[in-house]
Parts: C-alpha cells; sequence; structure tokens
C-alpha cells in the first residue's frame, strides 16, 4: 500500500513538473516572439495608391458626378479602403513580410477634373484636397478607416497616412479659389534658392497655403456652406474652438490643416504621417506638426490602452524632393541649408539617391555606404530607401527586367525600405499611351500574379526575403559586417535592450552545397535554419553546410 501511494505521489510529482515545464516553454516561446520589438528604422513599409491597389467596393466608384473622359490613367479607378483591408485579411501583407503600410491622402479631392498640360485629371491620387475633414467618399468611410487600422494592428502592421499642408486642390468650375487671406495664387516657383520654393505655387493652378503667416482666418466660405449642407458646422467649429483655446495657436491657415490632420490620429489611431512637400513648406511648421501629432498619438494611447501596439513614438517620415542621404542631416537649397531633423520634426526623409546608388554598386559598397552613414551623420535617425515610387520618372527597373536584383537591393539594404505597390509582381512602369506620372500608377497587376508563373517566382522572392526581413530587425535598423567577398557572406547584429538578433545573408551563390564559415555569428551545435531553402543544419567547427538550388542563403538561429 505505500509502494503504491509512493507511486501516486510521484506520478503526482511529475505530472506537475511536466505542467509546468510546458507553461515555461509556452511563456519561454510567448516572449521570444513578443521581445521582437518593431524598429521603424528596419522596417518594411509598403506604400500604395489607395485608388489604384484593390477595388474592395464597386458601389462608391462614381462620386460628385466625376465622369468626364479624363487622358489615360488619370480618372479614379475604384481603389478604396477596403480593397486595402480585404488584401490585409487575406494575409498578402503578412506574406510579403510588410510591417508598415502608407495609404496615399484619403481626405476628400476637389469634385471638378482639371488640365495640368497632360490631359483631363481628377484627383485619385489624393493630393488635391477639398475639405481636409472628411474622408473622400470614393475611398470610403470613417467606417472602413476604424476597420482597416483595426484588422492592420492585430497582424502587427502599421498604417501611415499621407498629409498635405503645403496647398488645396486646383480652382476648377466646381472648386472655387480659397480666401487671399488663405492662400497665394500669383507667384509660381522657380526653384532657384529658398524663398521661390516656399512662397509660391508648385505648379500654376496649385493654390499655396499661406503657412508662414500667423493672422487670424476666418473659415472659407465654402467650406462654411459645405458643412453646413451636411449639417456638422457647428461639431467642426466647436472642436475647432477646443483645438485654439487648448493650444494657444493663433486661427492661422496651417494651425487649422493641422488640427484636421491630427484628428485622425486621435479618432483612428494611426501610426504615421508622411509628410508631402515638406521642403515647399517652412521648416517651422514641421515642428508644429510633430508637436501636434505627437500630442494626439498621446491622447489615443491614453484613451485606447487595449489598442496600443508598442512604445513606440509617432512616426514621421518626410518628403524633401532629391534629398539624398549622402547630404547628412542637410538639405541645400542654393542659397541656404536646413536640417529637418533637428530641431526635431522628421524621424526619417525620403531617400532620392538610393535608385543611384544602387545602380551604381555592387551589394557590398552599397550595404556598406547605408551602414556607414546610418550609424555616423544620421546616427539616431532613418532613412527611407525606394526604388521606384509614383512620382519619380526613373524608376531603378521601368521594365521590371531585374526584380529579383530589386528586391535584394532594396529590402537587403540598411534602412527602412519602401516597397512600391507591384514592386513584388513586376508590375510595370511603362504604359504605353500614358503621359508624366500616369504611367507609375496603374492598376495592380493581380491577374498577372494570379495566372502567370513569372510573376508568382517574382513574389515568391520578395516573400521570402520580406518575411525575413520583417522577422529580424537586425536587417534594416542593425550592424553590417562583410564575412567573405568571393563567395559573398556578410551579417547583420542588432540589440536593444536585452534583445539580441543576429543572422547571416549569402548572395550570388553556387547553387548546390555551400559550406559557410558562421563563426564569428555563432556557435558549435546551435541550430541553423536557412529562410529562403528552409533547410536546417547544425555549426560544426565553426561551419555550417546549407544544400539547396539557390543562389542565396538567409540564416537565423533556431530558437
Amino acid at each position: 500500500m505505500k509502494k503504491i501511494f509512493l507511486f501516486t505521489i510521484i506520478l503526482i510529482t511529475l505530472s506537475c513538473k511536466n505542467k509546468e515545464t510546458e507553461k515555461q516553454t509556452a511563456a519561454l516561446e510567448t516572449s521570444e516572439v513578443l521581445e521582437t520589438p518593431f524598429v521603424w528604422e528596419g522596417a518594411n513599409l509598403y506604400f500604395l495608391l489607395t485608388d489604384r491597389f484593390n477595388n474592395g467596393d464597386t458601389s462608391n466608384d462614381i462620386n460628385f458626378d466625376r465622369t468626364k473622359e479624363t487622358a489615360k490613367l488619370r480618372g479614379f479607378k475604384g481603389g478604396d479602403i477596403k480593397g486595402i483591408t480585404q488584401k490585409v485579411k487575406e494575409g498578402y501583407f503578412t506574406d510579403l513580410g510588410i510591417n508598415a503600410i502608407w495609404m496615399t491622402p484619403i481626405v476628400e479631392q476637389i469634385h471638378g477634373g482639371t488640365d495640368e498640360g497632360t490631359g483631363v485629371t481628377y484627383g485619385f491620387h489624393g493630393y488635391w484636397t477639398k475639405d481636409w475633414t472628411k474622408i473622400d467618399p470614393n475611398f470610403g468611410t470613417k467606417e472602413d478607416l476604424h476597420e482597416l487600422v483595426k484588422e492592420a494592428h492585430a497582424r502587427g502592421i502599421r498604417i501611415v497616412l499621407d498629409a498635405v499642408i503645403n496647398h488645396t486642390g486646383p480652382v476648377t468650375e466646381k472648386d472655387p479659389v480659397w480666401p487671399e487671406e488663405w492662400v497665394r495664387t500669383d507667384k509660381q516657383c522657380s526653384y532657384d534658392n529658398y524663398e521661390n520654393t516656399i512662397s509660391c505655387t508648385l505648379v500654376a493652378n496649385l493654390p499655396d497655403i499661406r503657412t508662414e503667416s500667423n493672422e487670424n482666418v476666418e473659415l472659407p466660405p465654402q467650406l462654411v456652406e459645405k458643412w453646413k449642407a451636411e449639417g456638422r458646422y457647428e461639431q467642426e467649429v466647436k472642436e475647432l474652438d477646443a483645438f485654439f483655446e487648448r493650444t494657444g495657436y493663433p486661427r492661422a491657415p496651417r494651425f487649422y490643416i493641422i488640427k484636421w490632420l491630427t484628428d485622425y490620429i486621435t479618432e483612428f489611431g494611426v501610426d504615421g504621417y508622411r509628410a508631402d512637400t515638406v521642403k515647399h513648406t517652412e521648416e517651422y511648421v514641421w515642428e508644429e506638426f510633430k508637436a501636434e501629432c505627437d500630442f494626439a498619438f498621446s491622447q489615443y494611447k491614453k484613451h485606447n490602452l487595449d489598442k496600443v501596439l508598442d512604445d513606440n513614438n509617432f512616426y514621421l517620415v518626410g518628403e524633401v524632393y532629391n534629398y539624398g542621404v549622402s547630404s547628412g542631416q542637410e538639405f541645400d537649397f542654393g542659397d541656404r541649408k536646413v536640417n529637418y531633423f533637428d530641431p526635431p520634426s522628421f524621424q526619417s526623409l525620403i531617400n532620392f539617391e538610393f535608385k543611384y546608388n544602387a545602380k551604381d554598386n555592387d551589394y557590398q559598397d552599397l550595404f556598406a555606404h547605408y551602414d556607414d552613414v546610418l550609424h555616423n551623420e544620421l546616427k539616431g535617425f532613418g532613412t527611407l530607401n525606394y526604388l521606384s515610387s509614383h512620382d519619380d520618372g526613373q524608376p531603378f527597373d521601368a521594365v521590371r527586367k531585374k526584380p529579383f536584383e530589386t528586391a535584394n537591393k532594396l529590402l537587403l539594404s540598411p534602412g527602412t525600405s519602401q516597397v512600391y505597390y507591384g514592386d513584388e509582381s513586376a508590375r510595370t512602369l511603362a504604359v504605353h499611351g500614358t503621359e508624366g506620372d500616369a504611367k507609375l500608377r496603374s492598376m495592380m497587376n493581380w491577374d498577372s500574379i494570379a495566372k502567370r508563373k513569372r510573376t508568382k517566382k517574382v513574389l515568391t522572392h520578395w516573400q521570402k526575403l520580406g518575411q525575413f526581413r520583417a522577422k529580424h530587425p537586425a536587417i534594416g535598423a542593425g550592424t553590417h559586417q562583410m564575412i567573405t567577398a568571393s563567395p559573398y557572406y556578410f551579417y547583420r547584429s542588432f540589440q536593444k535592450g536585452d534583445f539580441k538578433d543576429f543572422v547571416v545573408i549569402g548572395l550570388k551563390l553556387d547553387k548546390g552545397e555551400k559550406v559557410i564559415d558562421v563563426s564569428k555569428v555563432f556557435e558549435d551545435g546551435d541550430m541553423i535554419h536557412d529562410a529562403y531553402s528552409n533547410e536546417s543544419a547544425e555549426v560544426k567547427n565553426g561551419t555550417v553546410i546549407i544544400k539547396s538550388q539557390f543562389d542565396i542563403v538567409l540564416l537565423e538561429k533556431v530558437r
């Protein structure tokens, strides 16, 4: 009887220990997932034109009688917020390793069309604002944006909107010019110095907001009339009164717009803004904008504790057209240099020179250059690299002959990567019959993804690299070190607090067996996984052997 009793105690004890071990293992696995920090400096950001990505609701395709015949690819094509959410839910972005989505402006656009010399055009791109306080019905509704943020956040994906403070939309028969105390229309920019880049209109029919003004101005009468017709005038005025009372700002044009833009943070919990036409607006405006963005983000977090993703600050990335990282923190106007990083405004600027660096340099020279810049001149800040975009007429690979090299250089370079919609599926950037930037803005090629083997192969490559990048902040935000030049192997290392991340990557390798020196990164006995071929092997004598049919390896330690 005593033996049975003792045996029972042992079984109970072992069972408890096993359960405790299982709990500890589960906790360890959970902590490993949770402890991998999201780092904006190493993020994989997807940039899309809201109207051109995916049509999730055909019922909102035509609004405000925007039915004029337009030049090719210069009218609304049906893409909307619901279409983006649909792809989020399907796992498209997760499979691509995307952890942030930047979408073009979604505020209400001018109702009329205009011809800037390239044919009749509507504001499908989102940069021709009519009303900052309302989402354009072509793009969707407030409910749609709430759902997008919710579904994206549930998958660890941040949402970045696009902020336009510099100008309203063009003047049309349906869209009267704003009052003179709000905008200037008499001087077009010549771009030959600081003054002639800022206090002027970008093009002839694009009214320039008087962002330099500190004079109190009344609301534009057309906005008052619009709000009253929509039954929300009193509420909008009430909110404006509260904003100006809290901040003490004058009722100057820029502060109205800053209030309207930061409302999207407070109400929807978006994670960042890409700021449009930064160099065409006084630099202090962006300091003021940042302060209000930070306040709005803190308020959102305070009142939505269950929706807070992490302790990251609000993300601000600026478009200073033609800025490149080689100039460090400053942009040269010719007669004046401006630092847009300090005093604190932007965490990153879009890097317009990356495509040239990618064209002129091999992998090692490219990676080493960006590692050097980001750990010296831009230490503490970041850069947003791209190889194609919506308004750059000289992309790295317009006819998509080099989609694999494009992926390697963009996704494996230090810095934040900007994947322009269709980079991953070789969407052409040379559309016959289009003029100007319209050639860069065709509909997303979903049909090609579904039916063409070549497109699927390209997409698979982008997915493997993207997922590896998203999983390892060392790739974008870490330190780069070459292991051997031929065959070409390098490693990246990153540390934040107690979190440490190490990866080894090889490019342009021989197919078949690869004997890889990993002694500087991994220890004997470590199990190493190649995320590209899905093969694993143990480190022995400082080396690991991977047998695969590919010319690339993405090595990580199995935890």
